[in-house]
């Protein structure tokens, strides 16, 4: 046994509550090492009558290390625990300090949670898990209201440059509200709405007003509870890491330099403030001399931004933000942001922009979920780029997976495109079918799904500016059996609960293969999700429990021979199966 492999630490996510109740245990041991572990936990005060052993379960396995995990309820809400690992014959007892080969007579040296204390516990938005979200890009989505177009505005669907506009506002989606209806989405994500000078709206002039060419806030007001009717939140996005140049106290440290007021409100390296050699005087995001970075550890910055976050729930009952650069802003200021946010809607999703590894953010004090790029990275390295084999795909994705609390996992906001990256269709050449797969799989796994607007019809486009074109609205021109495809993929998803929050194991992962089979089970259902990644017809084959399965796209019946379920699939296919 390689002892030197094994891994625990008291919370994070290895140990944690899940919620007022249950505390989930994780270990690490290398790949294939260990057999048996399990959980030696009872109450310390009690030990002798409480002490139990609980067995863990292998909850995912990288290119390294698998990972265990169990639950557990303790009597009292606290716990003292240390680990039993086995290898054959070969047993440790794992303790706070170091292994042993005899258990130990008493807790004193085991792991310990002191207690579930209720303001402790990470609580996630419940609605989350069941969401399917929409991205909307305001400028290019429909044009409802050509009366606050922009002095230039060009006709709809012409070619998306960096600059131009073509009037797209509120008004726009509140006229198409029954298309997003119709294709079963229940949450909504906004780009920036507020005063700026982009057509993408980064570069916030005013936080307390909606930019005049998307409508005013009696016209958000009216999206908002439209959308709450039709059971659809809406979740818009802060811009916090940085203002535009436009800002008004930007725009007086321009004008005034060192004597401005506002100096502390940014990073000023030199005066007077200017670009030199390409690379602004003051910080900024990226580069951008259009974007100075915010001093959020200003109080009369934070108090302005805060005030902003707390405003736009207050007055138009928004359902959470999505927080852009998220990951260049201090701690402190989300943690401040987390209190006034849950203190006004305790249901409010905050979403980080973090395109890498988010714990620190993710430990209950700041933000509910981070864009889950790394899955993202992961589905087109697999399903799209063919960079990675089955095996490597699901080691990737488990590797993710156990960074995080399950709470976390079950509230991901998992995207395979947006504002920021080219289109799915144009990353898969055109070819509809290995898109398909790829959804397949995004509205299959844990976390919730997110549609680019647009890719439902077939939209395509290269990177920004390509991938922010004018939204087809002239249904002939719309992929219709793609968006059948959506709204299919969507039913499914809110029918089966499975699909949303049920455990998910590889059933056939190998090396150097393209077929995928995994089973996504809870307390209703157990269904295992057969993809073949080729270009070519395949059969796959997997051993399974249960004899009798229903397709649950086509509701046929499909029988186990001899224990094995064989699927034939066409070139990039998927089959559903529910066991019966």
């Amino acid at each position: 046994m390689l002892l030197e492999a094994v891994y625990h630490r008291p919370k994070l996510n290895w140990c944690y509550a899940y919620d007022g109740r249950t505390i989930h245990l994780r270990i690490r041991t290398k790949r294939s090492d260990v057999t048996a572990v399990s959980a030696m936990a009872g109450d310390k005060y009690i030990w002798d009558r409480s002490k139990t052993y609980v067995p863990m379960n292998k909850l995912a396995s990288d290119e390294l290390f698998d990972y265990w995990e169990c639950e557990i309820v303790p009597e009292y809400r606290r716990l003292k625990y240390g680990f039993l690992l086995e290898k054959g014959a070969e047993k440790y007892w794992m303790t706070e300090y170091d292994f042993v080969k005899q258990e130990p007579e008493n807790p004193d040296r085991l792991f310990e949670y002191p207690f579930i204390n209720p303001a402790d516990v990470f609580e996630t938005p419940d609605w989350v898990k069941d969401a399917v979200f929409y991205q909307i890009f305001p400028e290019r989505f429909a044009n409802g209201d050509p009366s606050n177009d922009p002095e230039g505005t060009l006709p709809w669907g012409g070619t998306p440059k960096p600059d131009n506009f073509f009037g797209g506002d509120l008004q726009g989606v509140i006229d198409h509200i029954d298309h997003l209806s119709e294709l079963g989405i229940n949450a909504i994500y906004f780009t920036p709405i507020f005063k700026a000078t982009t057509n993408h709206k980064y570069d916030t002039e005013d936080y307390m007003q909606i930019d005049p060419q998307f409508g005013d806030l009696e016209t958000l007001k009216k999206l908002v509870a439209i959308c709450h009717e039709r059971g659809i939140r809406v979740v818009l996005d802060a811009v916090f890491n940085h203002s535009g140049r436009t800002f008004a106290p930007f725009v007086d440290l321009q004008k005034n330099g060192e004597k401005s007021r506002y100096k502390d409100w940014f990073y000023i390296r030199k005066y007077p403030i200017a670009v030199e050699d390409g690379i602004p005087t003051y910080d900024t995001f990226a580069f951008e001399p259009l974007m100075p970075k915010l001093n959020t550890a200003n109080p009369e910055v934070k108090e302005y931004l805060l005030k902003a976050a707390a405003y736009w729930i207050q007055e138009a009952d928004i359902d959470g933000w999505r927080l852009d650069v998220a990951n260049e802003v201090d701690h402190e200021f989300w943690r401040e942001f987390r209190k006034v946010v849950k203190s006004i809607k305790p249901d409010a999703y905050i979403l980080g922009e973090i395109w890498h590894e988010s714990s620190p953010w993710l430990m209950g004090d700041q933000f509910d979920a981070v864009m889950n790029y790394p899955f993202t990275n992961a589905v087109l390295d697999f399903f799209v780029d063919r960079t990675r084999d089955a095996r490597s795909f699901a080691n990737a994705l488990a590797s993710q997976y156990v960074r995080y609390p399950r709470q976390v996992n079950e509230v991901a906001f998992n995207l395979l495109d947006s504002h920021d990256t080219a289109r799915l269709l144009t990353k898969c050449g055109g070819n509809k079918a290995q898109m398909k797969l790829a959804v397949q799989f995004q509205f299959t796994y844990t976390g919730a799904p997110c549609i680019y607007y647009g890719d439902e019809v077939g939209l395509t486009g290269g990177h920004d500016p390509g991938c922010r074109k004018c939204m087809e609205w002239d249904t002939s021109k719309q992929d219709r059996e793609l968006l059948s495809f959506y709204q299919e993929l969507i039913g499914l998803r809110k029918k089966y609960s499975a699909l949303r929050t049920g455990s998910l194991r590889f059933l056939s992962a190998k090396a150097g293969s393209t077929n995928l089979v995994y089973t996504r089970e809870d307390e209703n259902d157990s269904i295992v999700i057969f993809m073949n990644n080729s270009a070519k017809a395949k059969t796959i084959n997997v051993p399974v429990p249960e004899e009798r399965w229903e397709d649950i796209r086509t509701g046929e019946t499909v029988s186990a021979h001899g224990g094995v379920l064989s699927m034939k699939l066409p070139a990039y296919g998927c089959a559903m199966l529910r066991a019966l």
